[in-house]
């Protein structure tokens, strides 16, 4: 896959762990990644003692979903992040960048009413296997 990030300064910078855009060219399978909320795929039960435990679990549920895909992380392009709490918008891009590093996916922040099972974060994705 060749990935192209697209940056321009007649639009806001980046102000997180994204890229304003990004093109990708690729023979390779694309993979549509539902929804991860931070469910232990062990006990179905919710991780979230903290925001930060919930963050991580779906970010840990993601990255077994693009492995059993044949991909990872770094090959998600496009990421939609749903928060109960914009607040939180801080403490995911700290914790993303324990996952994801540059050149960043395209993302989005989308503050939400709520979330199944009572979670505070969800995440989904698009993923272009390498």
């Amino acid at each position: 896959m060749t990935r192209r990030i697209i940056q321009t300064d007649a639009a806001p910078a980046a102000i997180g762990t994204y890229s304003q855009a990004v093109a990708c060219s690729s023979a390779k399978e694309t993979v549509y990644l539902s929804g991860q909320i931070p469910l232990d795929p062990k006990t179905m039960s919710l991780v979230n003692a903290t925001i930060e435990d919930e963050i991580h679990q779906v970010f840990r549920n993601l990255k077994a979903v693009c492995e059993a895909a044949g991909g990872s992380l770094a090959g998600i392009v496009k990421l939609n992040v749903f928060l109960t709490d914009l607040a939180h918008f801080t403490k995911v891009n700290e914790i993303m960048s324990n996952y994801f590093e540059a050149p960043y996916p395209a993302r989005a922040a989308i503050g939400v009413a709520s979330l199944p099972r009572g979670a505070r974060v969800e995440a989904d994705g698009i993923l272009v296997l390498d």
